[in-house]
């Protein structure tokens, strides 16, 4: 396993002030890159001990950092045996194991173009994983001497290491921030960004869009632009803009997305097949220079979101609350957050609370004293949530009830 340092896509189509503005905007800069001067708050270090809040239903919870030096951890899975995977976006997985973080990466990762925004993202298992052992991971693969193109592969995890991984889909020309979901169909779900320029919308191009494959890749003879002319047959959904996480919701039987908007303008969204989300031509966001992305915030055509953060959070990883522990959090939405307002050092949770119709009725930002970049939100199969911070000296949290 290898880690590479170097431009990408989004960097030669900003320029150097650009990406540099850029890499402020959406994520740390790696080390061994030039670091651009950074505004905000300083983010102080996690607490030594378990600490604990009163939250607004009323529910007290006590916060535990369960692993610590993780660099910029990006997603999580839980093995059969409550053991949990962990991506690091420079390249390694990591293996949390009976409360302690592996020292050593697991081996067998491929190699990945660690950038401002690219590397390692997301880690999933195979619905059939107890048979089978398939571990999947989406990452920016080196292309050429300063490129990369995203990535989904597949190997056998054996308990120590990844054998035999493959390639089983390559998403030419797209890069960066990537999230997998499994639906209870047996299908892969794979979210891509859509930046710059209007890729969102371009039919025969996979950017801005969520894809739906089968277990090995291939498509699905039942995706809504099979057979379509002028449409690639492996997009589900387009008009994304940066779709950072995905998450199956039983009630309604449909995937819900978040995705990150520019300058304000997150959003939640409800996949249908063959949905059109939008960008660029709509959005609630303003562009970083100040004005708004576009003078409509909605097209006939196009589908709107369900809950919007004005300003943004910058939203990353989420997930449904569905367990018993955390009983007045069941059927809450869990978005993590990166930044508030623009302005960094001000990372939190956020949760949503829906009614019967699953329209938003309140929300409510926790974690903000901590100041850490939230990068990714799961429920345990112990029922409790797990949290990941995008920091270089990144960690892994836990919430659980105070009985």
């Amino acid at each position: 396993m290898t880690a590479e340092l170097g431009g990408n896509n989004v960097t030669k189509n900003l320029g150097l002030w650009g990406a540099a503005l850029f890499a402020v905007l959406v994520g740390a800069v790696p080390a061994g890159a030039q670091d651009p001067p950074r505004r905000g708050i300083p983010v102080p270090p996690l607490p030594d001990q378990p600490f604990e809040y009163m939250t607004g239903e009323p529910m007290k919870v006590r916060v535990d950092v369960l692993a610590r030096g993780l660099e910029y951890p990006w997603g999580m899975a839980f093995l059969p045996d409550e053991s949990i995977l962990i991506t690091e976006r420079p390249g390694r997985l990591r293996l949390y194991r009976d409360g302690k973080l592996s020292a050593e990466p697991i081996a067998g990762v491929p190699a990945v173009r660690f950038t401002f925004v690219g590397g390692l993202f997301d880690v999933a298992l195979h619905p059939d994983f107890a048979r089978n052992r398939y571990v999947y991971l989406t990452y920016d693969k080196p292309s050429g001497e300063k490129g990369a193109v995203l990535t989904v592969g597949r190997g056998v995890f054996d308990g120590g290491m990844l054998r035999d991984f493959k390639e089983i889909f390559v998403v030419d020309g797209a890069t960066s921030a990537s999230r997998m979901l499994f639906t209870p169909d047996g299908k892969l779900h794979v979210s891509v960004y859509g930046e710059p320029g209007d890729m969102a919308q371009d039919t025969m191009g996979l950017s801005g869009k969520t894809l739906r494959l089968n277990d090995d890749g291939t498509v699905p003879a039942d995706n809504p632009f099979v057979g379509r002319e002028g449409y690639r047959p492996e997009i589900y959904t387009l008009g994304h803009r940066s779709p950072e996480g995905l998450a199956w919701h039983a009630s309604t039987q449909k995937i819900w997305e978040v995705e990150m908007g520019p300058n304000g303008g997150d959003e939640v969204n409800i996949l249908e097949a063959g949905g059109n989300y939008g960008w660029p031509y709509v959005s609630l966001g303003r562009s970083y220079p100040g004005p708004y992305q576009r003078d409509k915030f909605h097209r006939n055509g196009m589908i709107d979101p369900v809950v919007v953060w004005v300003p943004s959070i910058s939203t990353t990883g989420m997930t449904f609350y569905t367990g018993d522990r955390l009983a007045a959090w069941r059927g809450n939405l869990f978005v993590g957050g990166v930044r508030y307002g623009e302005i960094p050092g001000t990372g939190s949770l956020s949760r949503v609370v829906f009614n019967e119709n699953m329209e938003e009725v309140r929300r409510e930002s926790l974690l903000g004293d901590l100041r850490h970049r939230i990068r990714d939100v799961r429920e345990g199969p112990d029922e409790l949530l797990y949290l990941l911070t995008d920091e270089a000296a990144g960690a892994m949290m836990r919430i659980e009830p105070v009985e």
